[in-house]
């Protein structure tokens, strides 16, 4: 053991990461509207960022934001009261409520189609 009492404090000499005030001003607002409670999931997508994915507590409906990296994830979650980071498991995938709304707005031009194109690869099936 060392003498020397182990310390938790941030490097000063680190850049303060800049956090966007439009989504923190968006989480806020979904925060609020889910009863003043929601957990977020942080999940790096490549070259695109990080998707803040959050769960509301009241009702389980869905909502993300993507930012830049990890550190303004974790800078925008710490801005935002009532937010508890967590990780997909049984209990939230199972909180989760995902309104058929969400399914229309993630199928896209898909969604309206009334007719499809044939598959190029219908001579296989």
């Amino acid at each position: 053991m060392s003498d020397q009492p182990a310390t938790d404090s941030v490097d000063a000499s680190a850049p303060a990461v800049e956090v966007p005030n439009d989504v923190v001003a968006s989480i806020k607002g979904f925060v609020e509207r889910e009863g003043g409670s929601a957990k977020v999931v942080l999940q790096p997508i490549g070259a695109a960022g990080v998707r803040i994915t959050l769960v509301g507590e009241s009702g389980g409906i869905l909502g993300d934001r993507v930012v830049p990296d990890m550190a303004v994830a974790h800078a925008v979650v710490a801005a935002v009261d009532g937010l508890e980071t967590a990780e997909w498991d049984r209990d939230l995938t199972s909180a989760a409520n995902v309104s058929p709304s969400h399914y229309t707005k993630m199928a896209g031009w898909v969604a309206n189609q009334k007719r499809f194109p044939r598959p190029r690869n219908r001579a296989i099936l």
